[in-house]
């Protein structure tokens, strides 16, 4: 029985990503909502990631590994973020699709604006991200 529940566990983001019905937009459309207060962004990629390539100007940074874990950043975030549309994105879209297609089931209103290279591309604003502890 618990082998049984730990595959499934390991193959719900697989089913998630596959399946998932997580509204697609553009960078320009994200940034646009975003700008307009409708929207809060996130990056869901992880700290070394955001280190190397920096981040969306105005994107708040909550890794898909503290999403998958403890929640310690998320639980607040979403607390606090209940009520508004949440886009967001990773390097490809694919971890942004599977997070978004979770909180899309717990009843959250969500977007994947897909990989911060079309964020770049579209020549809008970035920042580097803050040092880690």
């Amino acid at each position: 029985m618990k082998l049984f529940l730990a595959s499934l566990l390991l193959l719900a983001p697989l089913a998630a990503c596959a399946g998932s019905t997580v509204p697609k937009l553009s960078p320009a459309e994200a940034a646009r909502l975003v700008d307009a207060g409708q929207a809060v962004l996130v990056d869901v990629r992880e700290p070394d990631e955001w280190a190397e390539s920096g981040v969306a100007a105005p994107a708040v940074l909550l890794a898909k590994s503290d999403f998958d874990g403890a929640q310690a950043q998320w639980k607040p975030f979403l607390e606090q973020h209940r009520d508004r549309t949440l886009i967001l994105y990773c390097r490809s879209g694919r971890r942004a699709d599977v997070v978004g297609a979770a909180l899309a089931q717990q009843g959250f209103t969500v977007a994947n604006a897909g990989g911060f290279a079309a964020w770049k591309d579209a020549g809008l604003p970035v920042r580097a991200a803050p040092a880690q502890p």
